[in-house]
């Protein structure tokens, strides 16, 4: 691959760089199996050139979940352009279908809580919380248009949401060590690994009862 010249080449790049790193989370079941070697190898780049756009492998899997908050707007924006007077259960099905259909994000959710954002420099770190926030407003407001929750509600169960998709993507992909425990002790396994149905029940449950306590 020869070296990226031209801004655009090297926004391409970075773009190729990102697709790498989840081709790599989705073949080989997450993001605590991406490394840098793996990365550079399925984008066909010398290690010395991904070096030139992500310092480490924390930063690298920080800008894939920015990315990933930019999917999720891009998403919930799309599902609702030409919706209004969703109901809860109709918000919460946007919320949750949008949400499990980026499983790296959902993945990258845990990880950057429990240590990306502070294995990175405070720049780096300031840069993807701006961006993060910036989207989650986004959405916000994408569903309050569309929703008849309020404002309040809608942040309430992105919140939720957030916790439960990312909660449920670990239990229902464990490492192979729990995997091989759970074919040998079925009562300590979760379950299947779609977590789309269970989420949905979650946060359909969720925004009906936020509904509820509002007008009851």
């Amino acid at each position: 691959m020869q070296r990226a010249r031209s801004a655009e080449d090297k926004a391409r790049r970075a773009e190729d760089l990102l697709r790498a790193a989840e081709a790599v989370a989705l073949e080989l079941g997450g993001v605590r199996h991406i490394t840098l070697a793996a990365v550079t190898k399925q984008a066909g780049l010398h290690q010395t050139g991904l070096r030139r756009y992500h310092a480490s492998r924390e930063q690298l899997l920080l800008e894939l979940a920015e990315r990933g908050w930019g999917q999720w707007r891009d998403a919930v924006r799309g599902e609702t352009a030409e919706r209004t007077g969703l109901t809860p259960v109709q918000t919460a099905a946007v919320v949750s279908r949008t949400l499990t259909s980026l499983p790296v994000f959902c993945d990258l959710l845990t990880h950057a809580v429990l240590h990306l954002e502070g294995d990175v420099d405070i720049e780096r770190a300031r840069r993807y919380k701006a961006s993060a926030t910036a989207a989650r407003d986004d959405i916000a407001a994408a569903l309050d248009r569309a929703s008849v929750l309020t404002l309040e509600q809608i942040i309430s169960l992105l919140a939720v949401a957030g916790f439960v998709a990312a909660g449920l993507w670990q239990v229902s992909n464990p490492t192979p060590t729990l995997a091989r425990l759970y074919e040998e002790e079925p009562r300590w396994g979760q379950a299947g690994a779609d977590i789309g149905p269970r989420l949905d029940a979650v946060l359909t449950t969720f925004a009906t009862g936020l509904a509820a306590a509002a007008t009851g």
